[in-house]
């Protein structure tokens, strides 16, 4: 293999490449980069079995090609030097003792170690003339608006992931972790020809945020073990987890006894004075009080108290006093982005729903906590 690119074209399939590294893999060769030059361009592979990244840099964006070839490189020490390198041409050589050559303009020479080809996953990266495409902007959107509120336990499994739910022209993603929800739905351009229902693992979905980064749409491929997003010249693979993840519709109630508007830049910031006296570190409980058309927000610790009001629509005029977690509302709250939000409830020991006002289609759900 024998080439000559522009560093920073190289840098930046790299840089995507790299999400897809694990410093704890114990397999050696899935700590390379696959460099594969052929007659289409440069792929650029990294895998650690569990997600899987690709991309192409097209022919005409490298400034030579002269040999073809196929290799795979440990990737540490070529990282480093390519982030630390000022953009120059590299001509990049491979050589039979399973060492390849970078040397820049100025004549720096720098050397890596290479693993044998044969011993890279074959991975099987093809898609399906059957797919979905979104906008790669609302999927960010919509994983940033799920994601938080998967579970870190690895105790139930299914709950560390997110769920994928396609039913005709709509696209639907929920997270929980058993103590609070979030569910965005999005509508397709066109609807699809069969159901689908996945659980994508969260640190999987959360790598491919990285990774998308422009306004093209993203095609999405769904296997039964695995699924696919390609976009332009990048293709990102995650396994999927197995098993049905909880019917959480049942859930979500659908009429309310209260429906409270307010201001939401507001009210975060009151939780959020609010979070910092709360007693309880790791729970970080605060009241919340409606006496007509005023909320009323408590805190107390051993060192301190505070109590907070701001005025609301209490649309429903019914009193009520509720305890919830501060870091969960408050997570809960930065992804809204409407100027005011609805706060639905059903009583003391209901789940508590948050909506921005004229959207039906986001809801944030947070159970209440026992102050007793």
């Amino acid at each position: 293999m024998k080439l000559l690119i522009e560093k920073n074209i190289l840098q930046e399939s790299l840089n995507y490449v790299s999400k897809a590294l694990s410093t704890k893999n114990i397999i050696p060769v899935l700590n390379g980069i696959k460099f594969e030059l052929n007659n289409e361009g440069l792929s650029l592979t990294a895998t650690d079995n569990d997600i899987t990244i690709k991309t192409l840099i097209d022919k005409k964006d490298i400034k030579k090609i002269e040999e073809e070839g196929c290799t795979v490189i440990y990737s540490k020490s070529l990282l480093e030097i390519m982030r630390k390198l000022s953009n120059t041409d590299i001509l990049i050589e491979n050589f039979e003792d399973n060492k390849i050559s970078f040397t820049t303009e100025s004549g720096a020479v720098y050397n890596f170690s290479c693993f044998l080809k044969e011993d890279f996953p074959n991975i099987n990266l093809e898609t399906k003339q059957d797919y979905i495409k979104v906008n790669s902007n609302d999927l960010k959107t919509m994983i940033n608006q799920t994601v938080f509120a998967c579970s870190l336990q690895e105790s139930r499994p299914l709950l560390t992931g997110v769920n994928i739910k396609i039913t005709g022209d709509l696209l639907e993603c929920i997270a929980t972790d058993s103590y609070r929800l979030s569910k965005k739905i999005i509508k397709l351009d066109s609807p699809t020809t069969e159901n689908i229902n996945i659980i994508v693992p969260s640190r999987n979905i959360n790598e491919l945020i990285k990774v998308i980064d422009s306004d093209d749409e993203i095609e999405i491929h769904t296997f039964s073990n695995k699924i696919i997003f390609k976009q332009e010249n990048i293709i990102f693979q995650s396994s999927l987890l197995n098993g049905t993840y909880p019917n959480t519709d049942n859930s979500i109630p659908r009429d309310f006894k209260y429906k409270i508007k307010l201001n939401l830049k507001e009210f975060y910031n009151i939780i959020d004075r609010a979070s910092s006296i709360s007693q309880s570190k790791d729970k970080n409980i605060v009241d919340f009080e409606i006496i007509k058309n005023k909320l009323i927000i408590k805190a107390a610790s051993l060192e301190s108290k505070m109590e907070e009001s701001m005025n609301v629509e209490n649309e429903t005029e019914n009193d009520i006093k509720i305890s919830f977690s501060a870091k969960f509302m408050l997570e809960a709250l930065k992804i809204l982005e409407t100027e005011e939000i609805y706060i639905l409830l059903n009583g003391e020991i209901s789940p508590i729903i948050l909506k921005e006002t004229g959207n039906e289609n986001l809801i944030e759900l947070i159970l209440p906590m026992k102050t007793f």
